[in-house]
């Protein structure tokens, strides 16, 4: 829309346009090292405690010899979309004008493969960079059934992997996620309600609602993704490939009664023979 070449100068095209002069001469920059560094512990700081806030994640960063201030911890988190788990003015990521669907799992016992399903976005840290992963994962058995890699948080790679999920899969009774604006926008609640399937979304701050996603995002983190570097989004997608390979084929879950989540998809045991 801005013609730089254009007689008419840059501050009229942008009054005529409607936007921002800075927006106009701003030149993104790529974030910094020191940056990614302070994200990359934060992420792993906010696996061992989700509880803890901008304030407490800064004393623990600073009992690491980490000079940092509140305000930047808090931009950091806001940048990675992650927050404390207890319910906090501000933090939370849902958009206003979204409806929210009631928490349906509560007191209610899932033995079942595709009864429900769950998913969840979170940040993947890299070497020069970072990139979100979205995954839908089959309550039951625990198996990922699909995910996608972004470069953005918005509901696009989301859509995508529900609908990979769905084509070879089927459909869920119920499909339970957070409050996050990618999981109440019209585009994913209607992919949703198109398909008859029930919608749950966690309590606001009540990770526990959605545990078992919880557990695997630990899991890929600790046994994957921090072993490894990545240097391109390119490497990131294939590790996680072949992370979630072994994990639905090879990894045994002793809440699975030692089953691996393939095993525990595709041939069931029965529910007294699992307990």
């Amino acid at each position: 829309m801005i013609d730089r070449t254009h007689a008419l100068p840059l501050t009229r095209q942008a009054a005529a346009l409607g936007i921002s002069r800075g927006a106009v001469y701003y030149v993104p920059r790529p974030t910094s090292a020191w940056d990614l560094a302070l994200m990359r512990r934060i992420d792993a700081l906010h696996l061992d405690f989700p509880f803890a806030g901008a304030r407490l994640l800064r004393r623990l960063l600073r009992r690491e010899g980490i000079e940092v201030g509140r305000r930047r911890v808090g931009t950091l988190m806001l940048q990675m979309g992650i927050a404390a788990v207890c319910p906090q003015p501000g933090t939370s990521r849902r958009h206003r004008g979204h409806p929210v669907y009631p928490y349906l799992l509560r007191n209610r016992t899932i033995t079942r493969p595709n009864d429900v399903w769950a998913m969840d976005i979170t940040y993947i840290p890299m070497a020069h960079g970072f990139v979100y992963l979205a995954a839908v994962m089959d309550w039951a058995s625990r198996r990922v059934l699909s995910w996608r890699v972004s470069i953005t948080m918005d509901s696009t790679f989301c859509l995508a992997a529900v609908e990979e999920a769905i084509a070879r899969y089927g459909r869920p009774t119920i499909f339970n996620t957070d409050q996050g604006a990618q999981f109440t926008s019209a585009a994913f609640t209607g992919l949703l309600l198109h398909q008859a399937i029930q919608i749950s979304m966690d309590g606001r701050g009540c990770w526990r609602d959605n545990i078992f996603v919880e557990r695997l995002w630990r899991s890929l983190k600790y046994e994957e993704i921090y072993l490894h570097g990545y240097d391109a989004v390119s490497a990131a997608t294939a590790g996680i490939g072949r992370y979630f390979t072994l994990y639905n084929t090879r990894r045994p879950h002793s809440s699975l009664a030692d089953q691996t989540p393939d095993q525990a998809y595709f041939f069931p045991l029965p529910l007294a023979a699992a307990a």
